[in-house]
């Protein structure tokens, strides 16, 4: 039997928190347990003000000291405890405990929650803003099984007090969504900001999981934590999962490619393969600590226009099939992703780009919005182990393979350019295959949405295929076995 749990008629008429806690309260079947570890109980506390919780709280706890913690949860392997490993063991073991505790025959209509969270607040030097993970496992319908929601955030105040208030309207924000908005997964993540403002938390990594959320793609969930300005930049591994950037960042060397990759082209593969080998044999650089990511920005999501959801699942789809990480940013500037990076390593970074790319680099127009300018952007790029691997070019016109030797840029840029480039920072990929050179995206496309013949030896041979079978890109080509497509 379903419980029924109505939606709010209008999304501009946002509840105030005592009154999403009270209508919690007051649904007779909603039951549960929080758990809340660095940030005392913030959430828990806005269900006992508002009244009614005894029919809502089965228990609340904060195992604050860290050997009462290991002792309830066990001790993590990376003796760390604000991990998303961490908070997965609390919701589990906090559900366990509902469920030996209280029978499904004595409570048959119930709704069982685990709301948990683990949290570092901002430490007393003011050094690190502080992050945290939080989570929800939940039941609309008590013979369904178990659904779950866990994000991570990052704290942006600089007060511990402030950052506790923060965490606690976003677990009442979650805990409510949860219930009441979970048929509509985008909406239920825009209301996570519900009398919160950006400029006090991010939220970088969202993931939703069981019966109720079975239709949604996690990495459409990613696209849209960055379309709503909630973060600057999400990732997701060759799996087509979500992870969370600084996880797979920190303390790591980091070759980005950035393109539009609509579709990947044997080019791109070729500036990857021959980037990443001269990249992997720097001195600085171990093979073992190096970490690639193809990098889409929004900006180029909305090269078109309104964004094309199923048009950036297709890039997406194309680029892990080919065992890529996919990074979707909000940063237009190469300055601003190479800044981004250097939050998480010290590292050496490398970007491998085309020569029409660079040239867009020492465009001034791009650095308007700068007290100082194109200087200031290039002071933060310059001072930062960076190394660009530069990709020829054919001039069309004349033929002229173009280098970062001849390469031609504003002339009151040249002598900016002279400096980043004789300072090392320029590397020309010399290993280059010369019958690819004309090979662009935008040609393929026109090709294959026009039904022409020939672009499948433009891209890889796999990207070939799975464009066909898929008919993406407005391939029309009706194929003789058309594959099922797997689920994300």
């Amino acid at each position: 039997m379903e419980i029924t749990i109505k939606g709010d008629k209008e999304f501009d008429d946002i509840p105030s928190l005592k009154s999403k806690a009270l209508r919690i309260n007051l649904n007779e079947n909603i039951y549960g347990t929080f758990a809340e570890i660095g940030a005392g109980q913030e959430t828990c506390r806005h269900f006992f003000r508002a009244g009614g919780a005894s029919g809502t709280i089965a228990k609340a706890m904060s195992a604050y000291d860290k050997n009462f913690s290991d002792a309830i949860y066990g001790v993590e392997e990376d003796g760390r405890y604000v991990t998303e490993a961490r908070l997965r063991k609390m919701l589990t073991q906090e559900m366990e405990h509902m469920e030996t505790r209280l029978t499904r025959e004595k409570n048959p209509n119930k709704l069982f929650f685990a709301y948990a969270n683990t949290v570092a607040t901002i430490d007393f030097a003011k050094q690190f803003k502080g992050h945290g993970w939080v989570g929800l496992k939940y039941q609309v319908d008590p013979h369904q099984d178990y659904n779950e929601i866990i994000l991570h955030v990052r704290f942006k105040e600089t007060d511990a007090r402030l950052q506790q208030e923060t965490l606690g309207v976003l677990g009442i924000n979650l805990i409510y969504g949860a219930f009441y908005k979970y048929n509509e997964p985008k909406r239920l993540l825009r209301h996570l900001y519900d009398h919160l403002d950006k400029d006090q938390l991010e939220i970088d990594t969202i993931n939703f999981s069981g019966p109720v959320f079975k239709n949604v793609d996690n990495r459409l969930m990613s696209l849209q934590l960055v379309k709503n300005g909630m973060t600057d930049a999400v990732m997701f591994g060759p799996d087509g999962k979500n992870v969370l950037p600084a996880k797979v960042f920190y303390k790591k060397n980091i070759l980005a490619l950035r393109g539009s990759f609509r579709p990947v082209t044997r080019v791109n593969m070729a500036m990857y393969e021959k980037s990443y080998e001269m990249f992997t044999k720097e001195n600085k650089v171990d093979k073992d600590k190096t970490v690639v990511v193809f990098e889409i920005t929004l900006s180029n999501l909305r090269a078109e226009g309104k964004i094309d959801e199923q048009d950036f699942m297709d890039r997406a789809d194309l680029l892990c099939s080919l065992g890529q990480s996919v990074m979707i940013s909000n940063f237009q500037e190469y300055y601003k992703v190479v800044e981004y990076f250097s939050n998480y390593t010290k590292s050496r970074i490398g970007l491998a780009m085309g020569v029409s790319n660079l040239v867009d680099v020492f465009d001034e127009k791009y650095y308007r919005h700068l007290s100082g300018g194109i200087l200031e952007a290039f002071g933060k790029l310059f001072f930062k182990d960076l190394k660009v691997y530069l990709y020829p070019m054919k001039d069309l016109d004349t033929g002229e393979l173009i280098t970062s030797e001849n390469l031609k840029v504003h002339p009151r840029m040249k002598e900016l350019y002279k400096f980043f480039k004789y300072n090392g920072k320029v590397i020309d990929i010399k290993d280059y295959d010369e019958k690819i050179m004309n090979v662009f995206s935008r040609e393929i496309l026109d090709m294959i949405s026009n039904g022409k013949k020939g672009w499948e030896d433009m891209v890889p041979e796999s990207t070939a295929h799975l464009i066909k079978d898929y008919r993406l890109f407005g391939y029309s080509r009706k194929p003789l076995l058309l594959r099922k497509r797997k689920d994300s």
